[in-house]
């Protein structure tokens, strides 16, 4: 049985955002995935593995150790895996890079939600957090849009302008609100558990992209942002009940669930009804979309090799 190991540098050379994009959509028209998702603690350190079956395309297990103390020795915080397993016979096919995999995953998600959510003439596109993420979003929006011009806004400007040199032709925003009143896609990934965006400054024809919350407790957008937009998420069962961008405000009251519109897994649903409409976004990630990003991977690898 031949495995294949696929590192995080000479995997990435191999593939493209739009091909990714056409996983996707491919992966959405199979039976729906059983995911499932595991925790183990030795305080302070954490084993966390997701899982994915999706019947036609095999199984995925990303898993990875969160130890905190690591940087204070020089080793990276977080380290991992994702093992591919056959569907026909389950055997393993392949180890990938756990950074290679989230990386196209997170961001390929957005992408590929703003391709059917935001105008196809989009042009001016702020990435509101200058982390890794960010300049992820910077790779794949280039992609997608191609004739695009990039703002950047950060809390801390340094890493705002760090970024702007890593990424040619991104500009620096001061003000956030002025930067999000002129944006046509606003991606904001983002640590926070307080909202940064403001219902109130979003435009008519808008498309907002929220990556950053992961836990019940962490949003980046108020009540009045969601209020305002027809909203959409990759999945119902990984955002509804445990990310605090859709959690609180459905248990607020401030919106209600008829206020989801569509989830990946309605492909009639998913889109922009008319220019004027502003879109929302909420990517959650998901062992099923790690599940599609990793079989695109090791397809890449093979015709590659």
């Amino acid at each position: 049985m031949s495995i294949s190991i696929i590192p995080f540098d000479e995997g990435e050379a191999l593939l493209n955002w739009l091909a990714l994009c056409d996983t996707f959509e491919a992966g959405h028209m199979r039976p729906k995935a059983e995911i499932g998702d595991t925790f183990l603690y030795r305080d302070p350190d954490t084993l966390l593995s997701r899982s994915a079956w999706i019947d036609g395309m095999g199984l995925a297990v990303k898993s990875a150790t969160i130890f905190p103390g690591n940087p204070d020795m020089g080793q990276p915080m977080i380290n991992g895996s994702v093992s591919v397993f056959s569907d026909t016979t389950g055997s393993l096919e392949a180890v990938i890079d756990f950074h290679l995999v989230t990386k196209w995953k997170t961001a390929g998600d957005s992408l590929f939600a703003a391709r059917r959510l935001a105008r196809p003439d989009s042009r001016n596109i702020l990435i509101v957090g200058a982390g890794t993420v960010g300049r992820s979003l910077f790779q794949a929006y280039s992609a997608g849009f191609p004739d695009a011009r990039f703002t950047v806004w950060n809390r801390t400007r340094a890493n705002a302008e760090a970024m702007a040199e890593d990424c040619p032709g991104l500009s620096v925003a001061d003000d956030l609100e002025t930067a999000v009143r002129a944006a046509d896609i606003v991606t904001s990934a983002t640590m926070s558990t307080e909202p940064v965006l403001k219902g109130d400054w979003f435009q008519p024809g808008q498309h907002i992209d929220l990556i950053g919350a992961y836990r019940p407790d962490m949003r980046e957008a108020d009540d009045a942002a969601l209020q305002r937009a027809r909203v959409f998420v990759d999945s119902y069962d990984t955002t509804v009940g445990h990310i605090g961008e859709i959690k609180i405000p459905l248990e607020a009251g401030a919106i209600n669930r008829g206020h989801l519109v569509a989830d990946y897994y309605e492909p009639n649903l998913f889109n922009r009804r008319c220019e004027d409409e502003i879109t929302l976004f909420k990517n959650g990630g998901g062992a099923h979309l790690d599940l599609m990003t990793s079989r695109y991977i090791l397809d890449a690898w093979q015709a590659g090799g």
